[in-house]
């Protein structure tokens, strides 16, 4: 993935606002570097981007056709899964390897070898920004950044970058109590309940007592309401809901719909359902 289309796609919705300000100064030196492969003539002989004014380039970008639309949408979510990681690796006070491995992990699958590289400069960059900032000053930069990805993305697309980084708190084998405590900021913020991380972290496992957390109910529950429950969860889990962020993360998200119903039917199976 060439650095001019890291820097296209954040138009998806990333123009301004929080994540515009963390873009800015997370891609500076990627920027600086890359500016000779964004200005790369193309078989025209014309620049993929012009040099010219950031308002000359939005309002290009403005009439980009439905693939390139879908191209930011996708990188847009990737810068903000990038910001959020940031937020919930540092959140224990330390950069752990087995984290960050992790992260390029998804990277290298879902975007390709070149992001590997990229992604890390930019996540060291928004690390150097939160030493700056001062923690409090960076938790509320985070928070007004949940609030503008809440704006744009749909709620499905928000589970899914919610559960990448639950899966990214688990990487050295416990999560500490300081990344349950983001991780349900986080919830909160992107427009959750912070008790669908009981369901996220118990999707793998395979006794009913954590079916019926996965579906945020208790064994207590009448059958119309586990019914109830696990139509809300099929809803906010389909993986035709992050169709246009690409393949790979749908079917990430199809094994999590997968792990939903097979949680379900452990349930329908000890009723007799």
């Amino acid at each position: 993935m060439a650095i001019g289309k890291w820097i296209g796609g954040f138009l998806g919705f990333i123009t301004g606002g929080p994540l515009g300000g963390l873009a800015g100064l997370a891609l500076g030196a990627l920027f600086d570097v890359g500016i000779d492969q964004v200005n790369e003539p193309d078989r025209t002989g014309q620049s993929r981007y012009s040099s010219g004014s950031s308002a000359n380039f939005y309002q290009r970008n403005a009439t980009t056709t439905q693939q390139q639309r879908q191209q930011g949408e996708r990188n847009s979510f990737l810068f903000s899964l990038l910001v959020l990681s940031a937020y919930i690796i540092r959140a224990d006070g330390k950069v752990m390897h087995s984290e960050m491995e992790i992260l390029r992990a998804f990277l290298r699958r879902n975007f390709g070898e070149m992001a590997v590289e990229q992604g890390d400069n930019i996540i060291r960059n928004i690390f150097d920004q939160q030493k700056q900032m001062g923690a409090m000053a960076f938790e509320e930069i985070i928070r007004d950044s949940c609030f503008q990805i809440t704006a744009h993305m749909n709620s499905g697309q928000r589970l899914q970058l919610l559960s990448f980084l639950a899966e990214l708190s688990k990487a050295d084998g416990r999560v500490d109590p300081s990344e349950v405590d983001a991780l349900r900021k986080l919830a909160l913020w992107l427009g959750f309940d912070a008790r669908i991380l009981d369901s996220m972290f118990n999707l793998e496992k395979h006794d009913t007592q954590s079916a019926y957390k996965v579906l945020g109910i208790s064994p207590s529950a009448t059958n119309d309401e586990v019914k109830a429950a696990y139509r809300k969860m099929a809803l906010q889990h389909h993986p035709d809901r992050v169709a246009t962020l690409g393949e790979d993360i749908r079917l990430a998200a199809e094994k999590k719909f997968k792990e939903i119903n097979e949680a379900k039917e452990r349930i329908y199976k000890e009723r007799g359902m």
